[in-house]
């Protein structure tokens, strides 16, 4: 059923309103153009700094599309829903909640690796300031999102920590993982993967095999979901 309210001059001089119908369905108003170009602009704005973090801090340098392509959809589904939430005064115990939910989330088949997982944290935390900071000034809410884009920025691309690669590596000969043949285990290693590694930690040993998993760690190269499956090499016997 649809009511149209009664226009009341007094409350619109006080607000300074022209006299405007206010039309309503069910007690809810079908248009307000203030809220609309209000979550219009907020949600503009929170896209635009999550697309700036996600797209020239984290793909840049990860090249993982399909992360790329869930942390944006994750941005515009968490603004919307605390914008909403905050829109209709749920209780705040509620939202907490729901954070809580979200931000334990772990893909069913295969584990979330720690880069991903920060950064899918910092769109919470994005979203928070940007869906629930309602009463807070533009200047406020833009300041506070520079800030965090120059930290994300700052240390996704300073060059004063060095980067450090690992690979897991199915190792067959396990008659030089003693602690006495520590240098030749290395040598052996370096030789055969093309890699200057520098440290290494023995992990599973399969003596019905004659293999064992080595994680190796070098300098330098991408930095990728490295995940126990994906990055898993197996070394050709030498002939």
């Amino acid at each position: 059923m649809i009511e149209f309210e009664e226009f009341d001059q007094n409350i619109a001089d006080e607000f300074g309103y022209a006299g405007d119908t206010v039309v309503s369905m069910f007690g809810a108003p079908l248009w307000n153009a203030e809220e609309m170009w209000h979550m219009l602009l907020r949600f503009s704005f929170h896209m635009l700094v999550c697309f700036i973090m996600i797209h020239f801090c984290y793909y840049r340098k990860n090249r993982n599309r399909e992360y790329y392509k869930s942390l944006i959809f994750f941005s515009a589904g968490m603004f919307l829903l605390l914008f909403l939430l905050e829109s209709i005064k749920l209780q705040i115990g509620l939202t907490l909640g729901l954070l809580a939910i979200f931000g334990v989330i772990r893909y069913r088949t295969e584990t979330v690796p720690i880069k991903e997982m920060t950064y899918l944290f910092m769109v919470i935390a994005i979203s928070v300031i940007n869906g629930l900071s309602l009463s807070v000034s533009y200047a406020v809410l833009g300041a506070t999102n520079l800030l965090i884009l120059l930290i994300v920025g700052f240390f996704e691309f300073q060059r004063c920590l060095s980067s450090t690669s690992s690979k897991l590596i199915l190792y067959d000969r396990i008659e030089l993982i003693t602690p006495d043949k520590h240098d030749e285990l290395m040598a052996d290693l370096c030789k055969r993967t093309g890699l200057n590694i520098e440290k290494i930690e023995i992990g599973h040993i399969d003596f019905l095999r004659d293999a064992a998993f080595i994680r190796v760690y070098y300098p330098g190269g991408t930095e990728t979901s490295n995940t126990a499956l994906n990055n898993i090499t197996k070394l050709k016997p030498e002939l």
